[in-house]
């Protein structure tokens, strides 16, 4: 697992207009939620995604139930994951079906996968494993 050089990574934080955070919590207590809030702080749009409070609307945004249903408006270039990594090929292919802005795909702090992670790269999408943005953004003197 390589993830991109530091300065890749501040363009990211600091480039990026729109994220999915997927495996988003309205729990306050849960990291999806503080880092989710922490992106929009810095002027992302944030579009939660998860599909049991899909349709409530959380910081002005509908939340979807799946990437596939996120508004084609949201011109989502980022999808921060917060799901077990045995998920996360799944929501690679979907990421890479439903949303053609993409440049990113982040994956959270102890989530990680290689062949998904080949397959988003092949695509020319890039790829952060095991990594928290909010972490990343106070590491860099983004923050």
């Amino acid at each position: 697992m390589t993830n991109p050089s530091d300065a890749i990574i501040r363009a990211i934080l600091t480039s990026v207009r729109s994220v999915a955070v997927v495996g988003w919590s309205p729990n306050l207590d849960r990291p999806s939620h503080g880092v989710a809030d922490f992106l929009k702080a810095r002027g992302m749009r944030m579009i939660p995604v998860n599909p049991g409070q899909a349709g409530q609307v959380y910081g002005g945004e509908r939340i979807a139930a799946s990437l596939g249903d996120v508004a084609k408006d949201a011109r989502v270039e980022m999808v921060d994951i917060f799901r077990r990594s045995e998920a996360v090929p799944e929501i690679v292919d979907e990421a890479l079906a439903a949303l053609p802005d993409l440049r990113v795909i982040w994956m959270q702090l102890g989530v990680s996968h290689p062949e998904a992670t080949a397959k988003a790269r092949a695509a020319g999408v890039t790829v952060i494993e095991n990594r928290c943005p909010k972490i990343e953004a106070r590491r860099l003197g983004l923050a």
